[in-house]
């Protein structure tokens, strides 16, 4: 969805999030959001309909306009077109979101779904290597958690759910991060997590304990730079 918006939604987007549309629902009828942007009446309602569509927007229409506001899907496309900005004026680190956090054992169910082939093919197709069948868990500290939430914003890479022998495993997305300055892995959010908020799991091509020689109470350092979108 994120590799399909076209500049013009992002600024009807961008015009909505101005208006106050992210924090609440805002009464907005499609001449004025029409004023506020400089388009025409019925480009607005189509930028409307189709943010709709992409649930970008969530939407209630009367007979008086309508009641918008802002997906989290919506936040997270916004929050990619700033990194795609600070990318070309500022370069890689402006975009670099760094957490450090402690290692801590979880309950050792990592193995079992990073193994489950419908994973396991989906992550070296779409982040192009064979997982480690684990995962290496991180608690980090309350100040960290906005820093997790402005990456979820992020579009990340889906990983689908399937269905295996009458069971059905949910969808999860991944987010590229470099573990201690030296392994390329990913941060892996599950649908449904049995872990709370503050434990990342990190999934990477080799066992990430005995290559950086680390265990529980050490701590680690996971950079996050979002993947390019591309230009086309």
């Amino acid at each position: 969805m994120a590799e399909r918006i076209k500049p013009h939604l992002w600024f009807t987007l961008y015009t909505l999030l101005k208006l106050g549309a992210s924090k609440t629902d805002i009464k907005l009828s499609t001449t004025d959001l029409a004023e506020k942007s400089g388009s025409s009446q019925q480009s607005a309602s189509r930028h409307l309909r189709i943010l709709e569509e992409m649930n970008l927007i969530k939407r209630e229409v009367d007979t008086e306009g309508s009641r918008i506001k802002i997906t989290n899907e919506g936040l997270r496309e916004l929050e990619l077109v700033l990194e795609e900005l600070k990318w070309h004026i500022e370069g890689r680190e402006a975009e670099a979101i760094t957490i450090r956090g402690v290692v801590v054992s979880g309950l050792f169910e990592g193995a079992y779904y990073i193994s489950k082939e419908g994973y396991r093919r989906q992550i070296e197709e779409k982040l192009g290597f064979d997982p480690y069948p684990g995962t290496l868990n991180v608690r980090i500290k309350p100040d960290a958690m906005e820093k997790r939430r402005r990456i979820e914003r992020r579009s990340g890479i889906l990983l689908e759910g399937f269905k295996e022998e009458h069971r059905a495993y949910g969808s999860a997305r991944c987010y590229h991060v470099i573990i201690n300055g030296e392994i390329d892995g990913a941060l892996i959010v599950a649908e449904r997590s049995i872990h709370d908020d503050n434990i990342l799991e990190i999934i990477a091509p080799v066992y990430l304990r005995r290559h950086l020689k680390i265990a529980d109470g050490d701590t680690v350092t996971l950079e996050f730079v979002p993947l390019r979108r591309s230009a086309s």
